[in-house]
């Protein structure tokens, strides 16, 4: 009783990590935990690609994914130097005590 998993169950996974990934960017407070969030959401979207270009056969799902995976490592660490800079500056990485940056 071999079952094969389907372009539904893919997508169902997807969508239930990009949701988990929106509460925790909408959520939490920690500025990191923002960033691993948003970084669920992007691989969510790709897991979307994948499926539909499996379930049609072709490669330009992949090369979504690739350039999705491009942007994931540019924003990771554009991100993690943004965060260190706040944190040497004000201490901290609470989103809600770093809300102004005139200081």
């Amino acid at each position: 009783m071999i079952q094969t998993i389907s372009t539904s169950h893919y997508l169902i996974l997807a969508a239930a990590l990009f949701c988990l990934g929106m509460f925790g960017v909408l959520i939490r407070r920690n500025a990191l935990v923002v960033f691993m969030c948003i970084e669920l959401m992007l691989n969510a979207a790709n897991l979307t690609f994948l499926a539909f270009a499996r379930a049609r056969g072709d490669d330009l799902g992949h090369l979504s994914a690739f350039f999705i995976i491009a942007v994931a490592a540019a924003e990771a660490a554009v991100g993690l130097a943004i965060v260190i800079s706040v944190f040497r500056a004000r201490g901290t990485v609470n989103i809600e005590e770093i809300q102004s940056m005139k200081h």
